[in-house]
C-alpha cells in the first residue's frame, strides 16, 4: 500500500506565511561593486571567482533590458536586497537547523519527502543553503551532492571547469546579474555509469520582503549515468516586489540521462527571470518537466543544446496565469548534430485576466541532418478576459528534417461541465476536474508526491473560479 501524499494538506497559507526577518534590518539595497565584493569575501572565494563576479557586473551595466516579452518596467532593482544571511550554519543534521526555519520546511513537507522518496535533499533560505544531505549509498559510489559554496571550496577545479560555461554571463542582462551576485544553489556530480534510482531535491525559499534570490545549480552527469533532480521554490506575498534570477547549467555526457523537474510557486510579488540550459552529448537524453504557478511576471525558457549525434531532449511544461500574472514561458531546442530528436509539449491555463505566452525557439544547424522534432502547444482559456499567445521561432538550415508544430486554444466545454454537474458536482469542482485532466499528461511525469503538490496548487488557483 502506498504512503499518503506528502502535500495532501496543502493550503495557500503554507506558502504565504512568513517568518520575522530581523536580519534584513539595515540591509543594503541595490546592486553595486561593494555588495559583490562583500558576497565574495563572506564566502572566502578564490580570486578567479571574484574576478568573474566583477566582470559580470560590468556586463550587467552594459546590457539593456529585453525589449520583448513581459513588461519589466515595475522591477526597481534599487529596492531589491541582493544578499541577506539569516545566520544559520549549513548542516547535514536537520535538528541543528533553527526551529523557526525548520517549521517552514516541515510545513512544506521537505523532511518527510527526504525520508520517503529522496536520495538527497538541500534547502536554501534567503541567500544561503542551510541544510544539505546525501544518502550514504550514493556517496560511496562517488556521487557529489553539495551546496555550491562547499563545492567551490572542496572541488575548485571541477567547478571552475564548468561554471557559467553553459550559460555565459554575456548571454543576457539577468544572466550577467546572476554571475555577479549568485549565492547558494546546488552542485551535483554523477560519476560514469552510476544510476541514481531515487530523485534528489533542492528547495529554495525567499522569506523577507524585497528579497532577491540568485542560486546557481550545476549538474554534471558523466558518461552512461542516470539521475533525476527536482527543484521547488516559494515565497510569501508581501505587496513588495522580489526578484528570482537563478541559473541552471546541466552537462549531459555521452549516453547519460538527466531528468530535471521543477515546481516554481513564487508569490505574485516576484519577478521570476530564471535561466536554464543543458548541453546534451552523443546518445544522451535530457528531460525537462516544469510547472510555473505563482510569480506575477515570469520569463523562463529552458534550453537544450543537442551537441552530440543521437542526442534527445524532451520539454514538458505547465503555466497557470491568474489575475495580474504574465507567464512568458517556453522552450529552446538547438540541434547541432545529426540524428538528434526533440519533443516539446506545453500546456497553459489562463483565468481572471491572466496572460500566458508560449515563446519557443527550434533551431536546426546546416550539419544536423536527419533530425526529428515536434512542438505541441495547448492553451485553455477559462474566461473571456484572459489571454494566450503562441510565438514560435523555427529556423531550419537544411532539408533533411522532420518538423511538426501544432498549437490549439480552447475554452471549457459546456457539454463536459453539464455532464459533470449532472453527476452532482458543483460548477467550481467540475471546472477544476476538467483543468486537472487537461494538465494530467505532464503532471504524471512527476513523482507521486510532487504530482499531488502540482494538482493541489492548480486547485488553489481555481478556487473561486465561478462568478
Amino acid at each position: 500500500m502506498s504512503s499518503p501524499p506528502i502535500f495532501s494538506g496543502l493550503n495557500r497559507q503554507v506558502f504565504d506565511e512568513a517568518n520575522p526577518a530581523p536580519y534584513i534590518k539595515g540591509a543594503v539595497r541595490g546592486v553595486s561593486e561593494e555588495i559583490v565584493r562583500r558576497i565574495s569575501a563572506d564566502k572566502n572565494e578564490p580570486e578567479w571567482m571574484l574576478e568573474h563576479r566583477l566582470q559580470s557586473l560590468r556586463v550587467f551595466h552594459e546590457k539593456p533590458d529585453p525589449t520583448w516579452g513581459a513588461d519589466l518596467s515595475g522591477l526597481d532593482l534599487d529596492q531589491i536586497i541582493f544578499y541577506a544571511k539569516h545566520g544559520a550554519e549549513n548542516t547535514d543534521n536537520w535538528g541543528e537547523v533553527p526551529e523557526e526555519i525548520r517549521k517552514v520546511y516541515d510545513r512544506l513537507g521537505i523532511p518527510e519527502a527526504e525520508r520517503k522518496v529522496l536520495a538527497g535533499v538541500g534547502a536554501q533560505y534567503e541567500s544561503e543553503v542551510i541544510y544539505h544531505k546525501l544518502r550514504e549509498e550514493w556517496a560511496k559510489l562517488g556521487v557529489i551532492f553539495l551546496d555550491m559554496d562547499d563545492a567551490l571550496r572542496l572541488h575548485p577545479e571541477l567547478v571552475r571547469e564548468y561554471f557559467m560555461k553553459c550559460v555565459p554571463n554575456t548571454d543576457h542582462k539577468y544572466a550577467a546579474l546572476h554571475g555577479a551576485v549568485w549565492s547558494g544553489g546546488t552542485f551535483l556530480y554523477v560519476p560514469k555509469g552510476v544510476k541514481v534510482k531515487d530523485p534528489l531535491q533542492a528547495y529554495f525559499r525567499m522569506n523577507a520582503p524585497n528579497m532577491g534570490q540568485f542560486e546557481h545549480t550545476l549538474i554534471i552527469a558523466e558518461e552512461g549515468s542516470d539521475v533525476h533532480y527536482i527543484e521547488g521554490c516559494s515565497a510569501p506575498k508581501y505587496g513588495a516586489i522580489g526578484l528570482h534570477a537563478g541559473c541552471v547549467e546541466i552537462f549531459v555526457k555521452s549516453g547519460a540521462t538527466v531528468r530535471y523537474s521543477s515546481v516554481e510557486n513564487w508569490s505574485k510579488d516576484t519577478y521570476n527571470l530564471n535561466t536554464k540550459r543543458a548541453i546534451v552529448e552523443k546518445d544522451a537524453t535530457m528531460a525537462w518537466v516544469g510547472g510555473n504557478m505563482g510569480s506575477g511576471t515570469t520569463m523562463l525558457y529552458p534550453c537544450s543544446v543537442l551537441a552530440g549525434e543521437g542526442a534527445r531532449s524532451d520539454h514538458m511544461m505547465i503555466a497557470f496565469a491568474n489575475t495580474g500574472q504574465w507567464q512568458d514561458t517556453g522552450a529552446k531546442v538547438i540541434h547541432l548534430a545529426p540524428h538528434t530528436s526533440s519533443k516539446v509539449i506545453s500546456k497553459s491555463i489562463s483565468r481572471g485576466g491572466g496572460v500566458c505566452v508560449y515563446r519557443g525557439l527550434l533551431k536546426v544547424s546546416p550539419r544536423a541532418h536527419d533530425i526529428t522534432s515536434s512542438v505541441e502547444c495547448d492553451a485553455l482559456l477559462l474566461d473571456d478576459e484572459s489571454r494566450t499567445d503562441t510565438i514560435p521561432d523555427i529556423q531550419i538550415r537544411n532539408n533533411e528534417v522532420t518538423i511538426a508544430h501544432e498549437a490549439r486554444v480552447g475554452k471549457l466545454s459546456e457539454e463536459d461541465l453539464f455532464y459533470l454537474m449532472s453527476r452532482g458536482l458543483s460548477e467550481e469542482r467540475a471546472k477544476a476536474m476538467i483543468v486537472s485532466g487537461f494538465v494530467e499528461p505532464i503532471i504524471r511525469q512527476l513523482p507521486l508526491e510532487y504530482s499531488v503538490e502540482m494538482n493541489r496548487l492548480i486547485e488553489l488557483e481555481m478556487e473561486g473560479s465561478v462568478g
